[in-house]
């Protein structure tokens, strides 16, 4: 089963996968698909345009595409992906906790204290691909205070269910849930 939606001006067939037997989310992933990634950092970057910021942030790894579009078309020369592994190149990385609809298990996001450095006084757009229950934003923006910078936007291509009724977010488009049988919920 699919989910039809029309995203930055783009339609796009979104499977449904099954979380539980009641409960289905439409995936939506940008992996390999560079026309919607293009669309996606442009419409973001038209609804950031009044918001002051030094750097974006995002989470590893669905929405690292979008970030680097987004970089790219806004000419910023650097940008952050919060790790959800501790690598040998990160040196005394900073944690936090993360957990997320689409995890399974509770997790951690890393920065390396290079970047964390690059982020202390900073002022941070934060960027996801799908906000849902908001327990990756939370981790991103406890990240981000822990580096010492100031989360001052926050923006995802979709809101899924009940994170589009949040004013803090910026997000393109609404996403619902679907019950066991597919149907929308919310």
């Amino acid at each position: 089963m699919t989910y039809k939606m029309n995203i930055a001006g783009l339609d796009r067939e979104l499977p449904l996968c099954k979380l539980n037997d009641d409960l289905q989310i439409a995936a939506f992933i940008m992996f390999g698909d560079a026309e919607m990634t293009v669309a996606a950092a442009s419409e973001l970057l038209k609804k950031a345009e009044s918001l002051d910021y030094d750097y974006l942030l995002t989470a590893e790894a669905k929405s690292i595409p979008l970030i680097h579009e987004m970089a790219r078309q806004s000419g910023a020369k650097k940008y952050f992906i919060a790790r959800k592994g501790q690598k040998v190149y990160m040196p005394d990385p900073i944690s936090v906790d993360d957990k997320s609809i689409t995890t399974l298990s509770m997790q951690k996001l890393y920065l390396g204290a290079d970047d964390a450095a690059l982020i202390r006084h900073k002022k941070i757009l934060i960027v996801d691909d799908v906000i849902s229950t908001g327990g990756s934003l939370l981790a991103m923006e406890a990240l981000v205070e822990k580096a010492g910078g100031e989360v001052v936007g926050k923006m995802a291509v979709l809101a899924e269910a009940d994170a589009a009724n949040r004013t803090d977010i910026i997000f393109l488009e609404k996403l619902p849930m679907f019950n066991g049988k597919g149907e929308p919920i919310a």
